[in-house]
C-alpha cells in the first residue's frame, strides 16, 4: 500500500478510536455521574426527616445526601445553615429544597460548588424581590390556612393540616406530621432575596397536581420564569415524603444532565479538537 494509503488508513483508525472513546465517555457519564453530592432543604412546617425516603434513595444509586435543619428563624438563619451543608461537600453538589427550601437554595445557591438545582413544590424568588411577592395575583387554596402566634410564629391549622399540605398520606403519619410540624417566622416571607441561583444554575422543578398549598398556576408560572425542566406528580404537597421515587429520579437526572454538561464542556475546550479523555 503507498504512503498516501497508509496515511489514510491511519487516520480513519484514529477517527474511529476518538468515536470509540467518547462514545465510552458517554456511556460513563450515563452510568456514573460525576456529581455525586446531594444536600436536602426542607421547607416550614416541617423538618429534614421528612426527607427519608428520597434519602433512602439516593444513597441506593451511590450519592452522598446531606440533609439540612432549618431553624425557620429567618431566611439568614437557614442560608446560614444550608451554607454549612455546603461547606462539608468534596465536589460539584445538586441543591433541592422543598416549599419555602426553594427560596433558601435560590439565596445560597450561588456557591460555586453548586451544579443544578431541584425545586420540589418550591418557591423561587428572584434577586430583588420577597418571597411573599411570588404570591401577588394568585389565590391560596382555602384547604391552607395558617395560624399565627404572638411571637409571629405560624403553623399550619390542625383541623385542615391533612387538607392543605398531606392529603395523599396516611392518617396516622398526617397526625404525626401536623403534631410535629416545626412552624416559621413569618417575617421570613417579607425578606428581600440578593440573589437568585436559578439565573446561573440550571433548574428542574417537581411538583403535585394536588398541591393544595400552592395556586397551581403559580407553581406553573414559578417554574416557567426559571426555565426549570417540570416534572408533575399526582401528589399533595408532601411530595417530597409521598413520592420519594419520583423526586429521587428527578434528582437523579439533573445530576446526570450536569455532569454530561460538564464532560461535553470539557471536550469541548480541549485542543484542536481533540477529546480530553483520549
Amino acid at each position: 500500500m503507498s504512503r498516501m494509503g497508509n496515511a489514510i488508513m491511519a487516520a480513519l483508525a484514529g477517527a474511529t478510536l476518538v468515536a470509540s472513546v467518547a462514545t465510552t465517555r458517554a456511556q460513563d457519564v450515563a452510568s456514573e455521574p460525576s456529581v455525586r453530592n446531594v444536600v436536602l432543604v426542607h421547607g416550614a412546617f416541617a423538618d429534614g426527616s421528612g426527607w427519608r425516603g428520597v434519602y433512602d434513595e439516593l444513597i441506593g444509586r451511590g450519592y452522598r445526601v446531606t440533609i439540612v435543619q432549618n431553624p425557620l428563624t429567618s431566611l439568614a438563619d437557614d442560608v446560614a445553615a444550608t451554607n454549612r451543608a455546603l461547606d462539608r461537600q468534596d465536589g460539584p453538589i445538586i441543591l433541592v429544597g422543598h416549599s419555602w427550601g426553594g427560596t433558601v437554595i435560590t439565596e445560597a445557591g450561588v456557591d460555586p460548588k453548586v451544579a443544578g438545582l431541584v425545586y420540589v413544590a418550591a418557591l423561587s424568588p428572584d434577586a430583588g424581590q420577597t418571597t411573599a411577592d411570588l404570591y401577588q395575583g394568585y389565590t391560596t387554596p382555602p384547604e391552607f390556612v395558617l395560624e399565627t402566634a404572638d411571637d409571629g410564629f405560624g403553623f399550619v391549622k390542625p383541623d385542615t393540616f391533612k387538607a392543605g399540605f398531606a392529603a395523599d398520606t396516611e392518617d396516622a403519619d398526617a397526625a404525626f406530621m401536623r403534631d410535629s410540624q416545626v412552624p416559621i417566622n413569618l417575617s421570613a416571607f417579607a425578606t428581600t432575596l440578593h440573589n437568585a441561583a436559578w439565573r446561573t444554575k440550571p433548574s428542574w422543578a417537581v411538583f403535585g397536581t394536588e398541591d393544595k398549598a400552592f395556586d397551581q398556576r403559580m407553581l406553573h408560572a414559578m417554574a416557567e420564569r426559571i426555565g426549570a425542566e417540570v416534572t408533575e406528580v399526582a401528589a399533595s404537597h408532601s411530595i417530597f415524603t409521598t413520592q420519594p421515587k419520583v423526586v429521587a429520579e428527578v434528582i437523579d437526572k439533573a445530576a446526570r444532565q450536569v455532569s454530561a454538561d460538564t464532560a461535553d464542556g470539557a471536550d469541548e475546550a480541549a485542543p484542536d479538537g481533540m477529546s480530553q479523555s483520549q
